[in-house]
């Protein structure tokens, strides 16, 4: 929601009543040192509820209590940290900014490579033995290079450290620039005088290396977000409008509100949530159930923005548009997932908060005690402080997490799998129970019809011309029955819905009636639940049975859990006898049914209370209290949304094997960022005492913390080879289920 009196209150939303919301882009942060300067700085200010930093997207999520400032203020406070922001556009999701940047550090490295080259060959003559004049000349042919290449190449790292100085803070990037310029300035002065030595060379080089790490970091990062790049180039820009006259109106997504119509032709995206009115088609929605196969669509079903429109032209009534729909919280999903607060991602803000500093005492210290053991030969301290400055930067510390945290996301992503939270990987990675609740996650959640063994079409036709005037599950399967066997719906009048009964009307003059057994037939023994009966006249017809499928691999997922050494639960709300039958088809001992939402967050507190790192997954309303208290928590894509959003990870399709892969993929990661904090702390043990110690030159300092860095994301790149669990082979016949197939069916 917009304010008045503020130019950038346009950018802002109510997420809750209340409270704003609003994201802006800060292309100045670039450590976590500057993610930790701005989250502590925007929590002291009295208006602010919520302060999130984003070090992958450089975006910054601030909540703020209506009334009590605007956006304009909460810019200049991020603006008085040393950071310029500005409000984020979704609609361009900083795409354009991130290839600028990509430019400009791949520009800087190729100068800075090409100047090192050149001074390389220049110090060749000089270590073979030139002096004199000669010697004198290839410094200043040296110094000519190499200071116009130090002023260009050295922005990213001058830029960046400027900016925190004016803050009044330090960020990895200030000892960076404090080397370089101390190295060049020592060579400067060496070549002034005549000396024998000057370090052009490795001044050069140092950013070179630099470049080489800050670019490949770039790329990764950019990586991670291709596919939020993706995810917006399926939203359409432009709708379709129907106006209260009929008109139709070409109009911005922009301009699109709930309670309007939209038309969708054959090949555009779906621009907006809503449902279908008028038309049939098929759609493409591997975007939202992960399955390839077009998915045919009819009036009174949802559709979801930027699915595809392939056969058909529809009209849609819209629910949801622009930033409300489900393709936009898919983005904002992607767009969480590398940042987190985590207990890693704490240990690497503090390591980063006192790293800066120490590096800065460190040198001077180095400095004065060579100075002091030298007796003033201030040359040789000088280059051995700068030698520290440069091996004991710490970004390979500050690559540590993110790194794993980025590639883990877009593994994950690729498996149909959206982590809403870094911190949500290290936790997933840790249970060993995992709480299932049973329809929606265990099922389908979607009833089918598949007794008697054979049905007359008369009957099916008078319960689908009753059916189709309610919104119960057994009803719409009944109703997608006859529509599936090509029956007319008897053309039923006076229909009414009789509460917890079912429903009744009127055909040719005789009563009809549809729903419980025991309301149609008093005498029918056929069980309330997952029956219907039809009744006509003062006889009933026939009693309709209906399942609810398992998720295709269910069996496997349990089995896999187990292997881990993961205790499967189920905690469901239905029947008891229902969720028996599916707790002895998949032999799980411990299940709860009939459960209300307080006695399920009861009960996984309770698991909690012995000690129990507790997986829930749930799809429903009533799951959201259990979701929110469990260790971990993931929901189907289908889930209701405040499961969603109470879940840490989404995933797609119908399958349950992504509740596996994740905790594998969680489990690698917490190793692979326990690797790369001993990586980096064995890397900083080691070269530590010999920079201070003399034996390191700049040039071999620039190269080792340089290769630190690499390392570090290298190790974090083996989780794109992880081995996953896949689906059963007889459940997938080229990455899609055969159409043939009898789906495994339990009572519900």
């Amino acid at each position: 929601m917009a304010e008045v009196g503020a130019r950038n209150e346009v950018w802002t939303r109510e997420v809750a009543p209340g409270i704003l919301h609003m994201d802006l882009v800060a292309p100045g942060i670039h450590c976590a040192g500057c993610v930790s300067r701005i989250e502590k700085g925007l929590a002291p200010l009295p208006a602010v509820t919520r302060a999130r930093v984003n070090l992958s997207t450089k975006r910054i999520g601030i909540d703020w209590r209506r009334g009590e400032t605007d956006a304009d203020a909460l810019i200049e406070a991020v603006r008085d940290l040393g950071f310029e922001a500005r409000p984020y556009d979704s609609g361009q999701s900083g795409a354009a900014e991130r290839e600028a940047s990509g430019r400009r550090l791949l520009r800087s490295m190729a100068v800075a490579g090409f100047a090192a080259a050149n001074i390389m060959l220049l110090s060749v003559s000089v270590w073979a033995g030139a002096e004199g004049a000669t010697r004198d000349l290839f410094h200043w042919l040296s110094a000519m290079i190499a200071l116009p290449t130090i002023a260009y190449a050295g922005r990213p790292f001058f830029d960046s450290a400027w900016t925190a100085i004016k803050a009044r803070s330090l960020n990895m990037d200030v000892p960076i620039s404090l080397a370089v310029l101390l190295a060049a300035a020592m060579s400067l002065a060496e070549t002034m005088r005549g000396a024998e030595h000057a370090y052009f060379d490795a001044a050069v080089m140092l950013l070179f290396f630099l470049l080489v790490g800050r670019y490949l970091d770039h790329m990764m990062r950019a990586r991670a977000q291709s596919a939020v790049t993706q995810l917006l180039a399926l939203s359409a820009t432009g709708a379709t409008a129907i106006d209260a006259d009929g008109t139709r109106r070409a109009r911005p997504v922009s301009d699109i509100e709930p309670g309007m119509l939209v038309v969708v032709t054959a090949g555009e995206r779906v621009p907006v949530d809503g449902d279908v009115i008028d038309g049939s088609s098929d759609l493409d929605r591997s975007m939202v159930t992960g399955e390839a196969t077009p998915e045919a669509v009819s009036p009174g079903q949802t559709v979801h923005a930027g699915t595809l429109n392939l056969t058909g032209p529809l009209t849609i009534r819209v629910t949801a548009a622009g930033e409300d729909t489900f393709l936009a919280e898919i983005v904002r999903l992607m767009e969480g997932a590398e940042h987190s607060k985590g207990r890693y991602v704490r240990l690497a803000d503090r390591a980063a908060r006192l790293y800066a500093p120490s590096v800065h005492v460190l040198a001077a210290f180095t400095f004065l005690g060579w100075l002091a053991w030298t007796g003033g030969d201030w040359h040789l301290s000088l280059l051995i402080a700068i030698s520290t400055l440069i091996i004991t930067c710490p970004c390979a510390l500050g690559l540590a997490v993110p790194a794993v945290q980025i590639v883990a996301s877009g593994v994950l992503f690729r498996r149909g799998i959206l982590v809403k939270d870094g911190a949500a990987l290290e936790k997933l990675g840790q249970i060993d129970t995992v709480v299932f609740d049973k329809t929606g996650t265990l099922t389908m959640g979607e009833p089918r019809l598949t007794g008697p063994a054979v049905v007359d079409t008369s009957d099916l036709a008078v319960a689908a011309g009753l059916a189709q005037g309610s919104n119960h599950p057994l009803s719409k399967a009944m109703a997608a029955e006859a529509i599936a066997k090509g029956v007319i719906p008897a053309a039923v009048s006076d229909i009414t819905e009789v509460a917890g009964c079912g429903l009744e009307g009127t055909l040719q003059g005789r009563r009809v009636r549809l729903g419980r057994p025991s309301w149609c037939d008093p005498l029918n023994e056929s069980p309330d639940g997952m029956t219907l009966s039809l009744q006509l006249g003062d006889r009933v017809a026939v009693t309709f049975q209906f399942v609810d499928q398992l998720r295709p691999d269910v069996p496997k997922t349990i089995e896999e859990l187990r292997r881990r050494g993961i205790r499967p639960e189920i905690l469901s709300g239905d029947a008891a006898g229902a969720v028996e039958t599916v707790a002895d088809e998949l032999a799980i001992t411990r299940y709860r049914s009939a459960q209300t939402p307080q006695e399920k967050l009861i009960y996984i507190d309770r698991l909690a209370a012995e000690g129990r790192r507790v997986l829930m997954v749930g799809d429903g309303i009533n799951d959201a209290p259990a979701l929110a208290a469990g260790h971990a928590s993931m929901a189907p894509a289908g889930a209701s949304d405040i499961g969603r959003t109470a879940a840490d990870l989404v995933f797609t399709g119908e399958s349950l094997l992504p509740v596996v892969q994740g905790v594998d993929v969680a489990r690698s990661s917490n190793r692979l960022v326990t690797q790369n904090f001993g990586l980096a702390t064995t890397y900083n043990l080691i070269a530590i005492p010999i920079a201070v110690l003399g034996f390191v030159t700049p040039l071999v300092a620039a190269v080792a913390m340089s290769a630190s860095s690499i390392i570090v994301t290298g190790n974090a790149l083996r989780l794109r080879w992880i081995k996953l669990a896949e689906p059963s082979a007889s459940q997938t016949i080229n990455g899609e289920r055969p159409a043939t197939e009898p789906a495994k069916q339990v009572a519900a």
